[in-house]
């Protein structure tokens, strides 16, 4: 298949990435706790809750981007444009930044550390599965206006 029309991604896996790194950190913390001192619940779920706002706002900021350029939200379908604005400004990952963040507020609200844990893991995992292929796509679709916009925007932050 022509790498032009190649599709970045077979199945669209950071989704189900973010979900399973929820689902080891609640197992983990039920199997093998990490002991968390209750006594700055409340710190922690104020810093969690808004993690989980940022990450909300961010999400829905680029999705609407992505919208608004008239092009897919969907990891697994073909990129019609390069979008460089919104949250595209600042990371070329904001959606994914986003599901990261969530991750961690959700391990702060809960007072669950694996939460954070599984978040960094999540993220790697989605930069060699999904992020890398992304890039290849975005690279055969629009060559040197991605390399560009790589050189002055960082992966994540």
């Amino acid at each position: 298949m022509n790498a032009y029309r190649m599709k970045p991604l077979a199945f669209p896996w950071p989704p189900l990435i973010y979900g399973a790194a929820l689902a080891v950190a609640f197992l983990l913390q039920a199997y093998f706790p990490l002991a968390v001192s209750e006594t700055d619940s409340l710190i922690a779920t104020v810093a969690g809750s808004a993690l989980i706002l940022t990450a909300i706002v961010l999400d829905v900021w680029a999705m609407r981007t992505l919208l608004d350029c008239h092009t897919t939200i969907l990891p697994n379908r073909c990129s019609t444009h390069l979008v460089t604005s919104g949250p595209y400004r600042l990371t070329r990952n904001p959606i994914y930044l986003g599901y990261t963040l969530a991750t961690a507020g959700i391990g702060l609200v809960m007072l669950n550390p694996w939460c954070l844990v599984t978040a960094i893991v999540a993220s790697g995992l989605t930069s060699i599965f999904a992020i890398k292929r992304e890039e290849l796509h975005l690279l055969s679709r629009f060559g040197i206006d991605f390399e560009r916009y790589c050189n002055g925007t960082t992966r994540w932050i």
